[in-house]
């Protein structure tokens, strides 16, 4: 590899890990070390998605199904491509599981996990929901639909405050979501959006 690449590389990921120090280890309070680890847990955001397919096929009839199947291809993808091309490509060390990097770790969590660190696929789900929510979703409820990304941001937040991951997996696995969910969510528009819905 070029020795300016890898020279780039480097900056990168101790920039990373500069990072990830100040909001594991420093940017800190007792608040966040009670509620933040929560916020990764189903229990905290699965009740919140299963109410959404409900309103939505409750409200919208056959489109509202349409918009559940998409929904639940927007996770599998996101959560495919994360899982098993980036993590299994990548191969990147959790912080918690990274002998030469624990010591700097203030773990959280219950488990670090077994799996590899780039990209988050807890970021790609979630930001990959956030935007086909939004953008399927903004010509029925306006701005409010931008609270989707606010609450993609607090899980994907906590992943890094509670240790177990960079903040560049986090950026990762976002950009992977947003990517995911933009697509799904212009298939779903073009084909069955809810913005004539009912006229």
């Amino acid at each position: 590899m070029n020795i300016q690449i890898m020279t780039i590389l480097e900056q990168l990921k101790q920039w990373d890990q500069w990072l990830f120090m100040k909001l594991n280890s420093e940017w800190t309070n007792s608040f966040f070390d009670t509620v933040l680890p929560f916020t990764r847990e189903p229990t905290f955001w699965a009740p919140l998605y299963l109410f959404l397919l409900l309103f939505i096929t409750s409200n919208f009839k056959s489109r509202g199904w349409w918009w559940a199947l998409f929904f639940i291809c927007t996770v599998s993808f996101t959560d495919i491509i994360s899982s098993r091309v980036f993590k299994n490509g990548f191969e990147r060390l959790r912080p918690c599981n990274d002998p030469g990097f624990v010591m700097h770790v203030r773990l959280l969590a219950n488990y670090c996990g077994g799996g590899y660190s780039f990209t988050s696929t807890h970021a790609a789900n979630h930001f990959g929901i956030a935007t086909f929510f939004y953008f399927t979703t903004r010509h029925v409820l306006g701005r409010w639909a931008l609270v989707a990304f606010f609450w993609a941001a607090i899980v994907c937040y906590a992943q890094v405050y509670v240790g177990v991951h960079y903040p560049l997996d986090i950026l990762g696995g976002a950009l992977l979501g947003l990517c995911f969910g933009l697509f799904t969510g212009m298939i779903f528009n073009k084909r069955f959006g809810f913005i004539n819905f009912g006229k």
